[in-house]
């Protein structure tokens, strides 16, 4: 009985186990011209094995097969893909049959079911090179949002960077963002990229090259689950078609697609109440205090700096620097803040600061107590406070302090008269001048003398003078420009040049041309090479009244020079981008 009872248990696990493996076959179309092509997929849920394709009887192999794996979590569950790919086109009419497909896992074999397709005639309007252009994309471009952390303290920074995967035999001509994310949420700020780099990574086990199209950093606001908005973006996109020019050579179609990141959640735990201190703002990160003074020594109405700054990496941006505890008898202007922080990948890192611009009055010995500044270090999960060293000034020249000497004259025992007498005596004449600005009462007049008349008439002697200087000024202010303009046509000559030799070279065609529209604004426009940011040339533009379509396409050209020196190009593309070249500088020199 008992062995019974095991075979009909092995027997359940083992139907249960069957059923959890689904292996499926699936067809983008079950009707089609013969002039037409059929995306077939084969997709089973499990990582297995030893792949065997059907024969594809009646159909010419495309393309494939295209291996793709995807995974994801999704309330704690996962979910695994695999998807073989093919793209078959049929070799006659009628009724065809896509056999089964074969795979292995945990030692058993998987079949997938029959798919028939009725072959027609042929139609007008077959689905071209293009739109199988298109289904490869999407085995070939991924957008992916990598988040430095799923959980974090409020005002933690939180570190986001967009990867854009690109399958090796694809090529990104240029991209656009259609949707920025909005971070309602959080405190943001992107990273700037200078210039995207082509990096190798893998993207569901498979060998891509990425680059990261932005990184911002985020600071939680607010606590629970908060939602990472996705980013969007337009890609073109040049994909290799089935067709071949006549030397044999595999020809690229253009094609347009829409990328976008998945939401991304994060868990944001608010700030431990046990062991925080009365005097804790909110600074989260890693930090330190200091108090430092220009002088120590000094005579009274002789001014002095007090710096107090908190440098590290955290919340900079967010928080504000404790007061500065001074004696009443200095007197203290308003600080003047300065921020000098960068933004990295760890948070906001550099330093806030006050400078106290600080006079005193009278002569003596004054204390600046210390400073303490509290935090929150999310590495160690705990508080932590840091203190400035106190600061003595010592004012070792000025009047004395009335207060200081009422309390002397009351300790020799003198009376409140002989006090206000005392202090009447020593500072009534502080403030009276010693030198006179008098003058005879007999001094004549200016007016009609002969310095009068002098003055009067020597400025309409100048006006030839004035008129000659303004002319030459003029002549010499064409004579510059023309001369600016003669180098800036040379130079975009000279670089054209350079990369019409080069055409067939993608490297050297792209590095000349990308010179030629850099060292052409530069001569042009006086833009300096550490200003030749895409925010900067848009601005410059829009300031010489340069039409927008213009600018955009100039930017647009730079973005293609950077990504098509890291991936494949054809001739035809390349030859394309040196007409636009020659356009856009034949537009701006009739406007600049």
């Amino acid at each position: 009985m008992k062995k019974l009872i095991y075979i009909v248990i092995s027997l359940l696990f083992g139907f249960s186990s069957l059923a959890q493996v689904q292996f499926e076959a699936k067809a983008s179309r079950e009707k089609m011209g013969i002039n037409e092509r059929v995306k077939v997929e084969f997709i089973i849920d499990k990582d297995a094995d030893n792949f065997l394709a059907p024969d594809f009887k009646g159909f010419k192999r495309l393309a494939g097969p295209n291996q793709s794996i995807s995974q994801s979590w999704v309330n704690g569950k996962s979910s695994f893909q695999k998807t073989y790919t093919y793209f078959l086109e049929p070799q006659r009419r009628g009724r065809l049959t896509i056999g089964q497909a074969e795979i292995e896992y945990q030692g058993k074999t998987y079949k997938t079911s029959p798919i028939d397709i009725e072959v027609t005639a042929a139609v007008d309007n077959p689905n071209s090179y293009k739109s199988i252009a298109k289904s490869r994309l999407s085995d070939a471009i991924h957008l992916v949002a990598e988040v430095s952390k799923t959980k974090s303290y409020l005002n933690e920074e939180v570190y986001v960077v967009y990867k854009l995967f690109i399958g090796r035999d694809v090529n990104i001509r240029n991209y656009r963002v259609l949707d920025d994310p909005k971070f309602n949420d959080f405190w943001s700020q992107n990273i700037d990229i200078d210039q995207l780099e082509v990096k190798e990574g893998e993207y569901g086990g498979e060998p891509y090259q990425y680059v990261e199209l932005r990184k911002t950093l985020l600071y939680p606001q607010k606590t629970g689950e908060l939602v990472i908005e996705p980013l969007t973006v337009a890609l073109s996109v040049q994909v290799p078609s089935d067709k071949r020019d006549i030397f044999g050579r595999r020809q690229y179609e253009y094609v347009e697609k829409n990328a976008s990141a998945k939401t991304r959640k994060l868990q944001v735990k608010p700030l431990p109440e046990k062991g925080k201190p009365a005097d804790f703002t909110g600074a989260v990160g890693q930090f330190d205090i200091a108090l430092n003074t220009s002088k120590t020594s000094l005579e009274a109405r002789e001014s002095l700096t007090a710096n107090l700054k908190i440098s590290g990496t955290g919340n900079l941006s967010l928080m504000n620097l404790p007061d500065l505890k001074i004696p009443a008898s200095l007197e203290v202007y308003e600080p003047e803040r300065k921020d000098n922080y960068r933004t990295t990948y760890r948070g906001l890192s550099g330093y806030i600061s006050n400078k106290y611009t600080i006079v005193p009055e009278f002569k003596g010995n004054y204390k600046i107590s210390p400073v303490k500044f509290t935090y929150f270090d999310p590495n160690e999960e705990k508080y932590k406070t840091t203190t400035t060293k106190e600061v003595q000034i010592n004012v070792e020249a000025g009047p004395e302090n009335p207060l200081n000497q009422q309390a002397k004259v009351a300790e020799e025992g003198t009376n409140k008269a002989a006090l206000k007498n005392r202090i009447t005596s020593d500072m009534s004449f502080e403030y009276i001048a010693t030198e006179t600005k008098l003058r005879p009462a007999n001094q004549s007049n200016f007016f009609k003398s002969t310095s009068f008349w002098a003055l009067f008439i020597s400025p309409l002697l100048l006006i030839p003078l004035f008129i000659l200087v303004k002319k030459n000024a003029s002549k010499l202010a064409v004579s510059e420009t023309n001369k600016k303009q003669r180098k800036a046509n040379q130079l975009a000559k000279k670089y054209l040049s350079e990369a019409k030799k080069n055409l067939g070279n993608k490297e050297s065609f792209f590095d000349a041309l990308e010179r030629a529209l850099h060292n052409y604004l530069k001569a042009k426009l006086q833009i300096s090479t550490a200003e030749m940011s895409k925010e900067k040339i848009i601005a410059t533009l829009n300031e010489n009244e340069i039409e927008e379509a213009v600018s955009q396409k100039f930017i647009r050209l730079l973005s293609s020079c950077e990504m098509a020196k890291y991936s494949p190009s054809s001739n035809e593309a390349m030859q394309e981008e040196y007409q636009q070249a020659t356009q856009i500088i034949s537009k701006l020199d009739k406007n600049l």
